[in-house]
């Protein structure tokens, strides 16, 4: 995972970064991270298989409609960008 390095500056916690790799599900987060994160994994990973329902632990957790286009943006924003390097047959640094 190439953005550990990120992960790993923003939390300041090597074992938090750690679990969140292993099972975000599992991994000592707030229930609104954990939805964030959640939410992301699934639209990453199978963005076919995203419904409506998906946005319920979101809404659940306090995030409003611009806040879970937010999320959806940035998501999406990060899986264009590592097609276009992966396409490209860019090279990563080792994290």
């Amino acid at each position: 995972m190439h953005h550990r390095r990120g992960l790993r500056r923003l939390l300041k916690n090597d074992e938090l970064t750690r679990r969140i790799e292993e099972d975000v599900e599992t991994a000592p987060l707030d229930s609104r991270r954990r939805a964030m994160l959640v939410y992301a994994a699934k639209l990453t990973r199978t963005p076919g298989q995203m419904v409506r329902e998906d946005l319920v632990p979101l809404r659940n957790a306090g995030f409003e409609d611009e806040d879970i286009l937010a999320i959806a943006e940035v998501t999406a924003y990060y899986a264009f960008a590592n097609r276009i390097a992966n396409g490209l047959g860019v090279v990563l640094e080792d994290t």
